[in-house]
């Protein structure tokens, strides 16, 4: 049985050659070490007193302050360093683990990241923010930065290995994801019936899995994302498109930020946008990579990480009944590239309305005109995603669109706003405000457990 999105092992560590990376590198695990001693006396977060409350924060504070001194010295030296001179195309958790070997301090160790696992969100210790200091460093530069960004877009180890079955059958089923050939089309439909088709580390996994997969099936001229039938009371019979990010996954700390928050953004969903990536192989072609159209169906809603993923399509199809909403700001993450790429298609006043004021769309708006391309009957959905698919198969169409994302989404600004975002990211999933949140959200989700449709209510509030 093939496991989707299980960690791959990094490369051994290879000792630092003598030099001033190799000093510093010394002098900073020393120094986290000293520094970082007397946690390891306290009890977890929600267990220790006011004073070590205060006491851990400034620990943290000056690490944090120390680890980013030594990546913006270094970042590029380490980059080269963990990547043997950008020979070796490593993924962000491997790229993680090998920064934990080779730079002892620098970013969390397996066994800190499994003890974090262990607790609720509130309870953890915030490793993940010294991650998301190490991708920012990474990724603000050019030459490192823009090498990563173009690696994770390499097929995964996954998609490969069933490469061959899929093109005979035309059907894979991954569990929470499941993609279908048909005539042209790439059907890949999202099947996490149990919270309305919630985003989790392991829907998040198989949906690069299955967009590779569509990417490299040369039968495939068009992708297509859609919501499976639900199987709840309220929903029942009805497809919904993403009710965004599990909240409740989040409380209880099951969402990571490197295979999760990152991995979503640098990976699928930029495959989605500029294809695979063909530089790892020796006189490729094309050079640009390996790209196709997309398009979206919207039944139900697209909360959060739903409507993201339609700011990447290339026609977006929604029933008449359906809204769009990305209630990120209410509850206190930042929602993905959202930031970076609704201001384009809605103007900026309209997108701080969605992105800070919560605003919802409903399909008939005026103003959602900006987002969805067609809106139908409910009852005609399935012949509007056919013609959707039967349009963007043109010959013409794959070319112009490059060419549209070119002038559109340079990836230098995508890489620029990919580095803030790391660390913007990390820090707000341990704010107090999310951790009051999702807590709350908890608390509510588990009470109305018979109403499967809390999950849609409380993240869109």
């Amino acid at each position: 049985m093939l496991t989707i999105g299980s960690p791959r092992p990094a490369p051994a560590a290879r000792p630092l050659p003598d030099g001033a990376l190799a000093d510093a590198a010394a002098d900073l695990a020393a120094d986290i070490r000293d520094r970082e001693a007397p946690l390891a006396a306290m009890p977890p977060r929600t267990g220790r007193s006011a004073e070590q409350q205060e006491q851990a924060a400034r620990i943290h504070e000056a690490c944090r302050s120390r680890r980013a001194g030594f990546l913006r010295a270094h970042a590029e030296d380490v980059y080269d360093h963990l990547t043997a001179g950008r020979t070796l195309r490593l993924g962000l958790a491997q790229l993680a683990v090998a920064a934990a070997q080779a730079f002892p301090g620098l970013v969390p160790t397996a066994g800190q990241l499994a003890d974090e696992l262990s607790h609720v969100q509130e309870d953890k210790e915030g490793r993940e923010i010294d991650q998301g200091i190490f991708f920012r460093e990474i990724l603000r530069l050019p030459g490192a930065g823009g090498h990563l960004v173009d690696v994770l877009r390499d097929p995964s180890p996954e998609a490969l290995a069933l490469l061959d079955r899929f093109r005979a059958t035309g059907r894979v089923d991954l569990g929470k994801v499941t993609l279908e050939r048909r005539g042209a089309g790439g059907h890949v439909t999202f099947h996490n019936e149990s919270c309305l088709n919630a985003e989790d580390n392991e829907l998040i996994a198989q949906l690069e899995v299955a967009v590779d997969l569509v990417l490299l099936d040369d039968a495939i001229k068009v992708g297509v994302l859609r919501g499976a039938p639900m199987t709840h009371p309220r929903y029942r019979g009805r497809r919904v498109f993403s009710a965004g990010i599990n909240l409740a996954d989040l409380h209880r700390g099951r969402i990571s930020f490197v295979d999760f928050l990152l991995q979503r953004e640098l990976g699928y969903i930029s495959k989605m946008l500029r294809g695979l990536s063909t530089r790892g192989q020796q006189d490729a072609y094309p050079p640009h990579g390996i790209e196709k159209p997309w398009a979206a169906a919207v039944d139900g809603f697209a909360i959060g990480g739903g409507t993201q993923l339609l700011l990447v399509m290339d026609k977006v199809v929604a029933a008449a009944d359906s809204y769009l909403s990305l209630p990120a700001a209410q509850e206190g993450i930042v929602p993905g590239a959202a930031n970076f790429r609704l201001g384009r298609l809605t103007g900026a006043r309209v997108a701080r309305q969605i992105v800070l004021g919560g605003r919802k769309l409903w399909a008939g708006d005026p103003q959602a005109a900006l987002l969805i391309d067609e809106v139908v009957d409910p009852k005609a959905m399935d012949r509007a995603v056919e013609d959707a698919v039967e349009q963007l198969a043109a010959p013409a169409v794959l070319a112009n669109r490059r060419m549209l994302h070119l002038s559109e989404e340079p990836v230098d600004a995508f890489r620029a706003y990919m580095a803030e975002f790391s660390l913007a990211q990390a820090l707000r999933l341990y704010g107090d405000d999310v951790l009051d949140k999702v807590g709350r959200f908890s608390a509510r989700f588990a009470a109305a457990a018979h109403r499967p449709d809390a999950q849609a209510e409380a993240g869109d509030q």
